[in-house]
């Protein structure tokens, strides 16, 4: 009676890990769908926004540049945003480097 009794209780354990794992599988791609955007994802978003009006092969060679950059560190990027923003003073300058140092 006791075997009976332990192999009914592995047998249901055993069922419901199978059940617990299918559904965490069922919806692992659901939430790798859900909006989170990959770095190359977001890449591509810059580097489109970057081409502008550009089109046809001007457009191919830029974006084959924008796509092949290393990602610049964060002492790089503001020394560019530093050199890009002479000129700019006050409100004007703190706005642009804001900008300049999220892109």
């Amino acid at each position: 009676m006791h075997k009976r009794i332990l192999g009914l209780a592995a047998a249901l354990a055993l069922t419901a890990s199978s059940l617990a794992f299918a559904n965490a599988h069922k919806e692992a791609p659901t939430m790798a769908a859900s909006g989170a955007m990959t770095a190359q994802q977001s890449k591509m978003g810059i580097c489109n926004k970057e081409a502008g009006d550009k089109k046809g092969d001007e457009r191919k060679a830029f974006m084959k540049e924008c796509l092949s950059a290393t990602k610049m560190t964060q002492q790089d990027k503001m020394k560019k945003c530093n050199a890009d923003a002479t000129g700019k003073t006050g409100d004007a300058r703190k706005s642009y480097m804001k900008e300049c140092l999220s892109a």
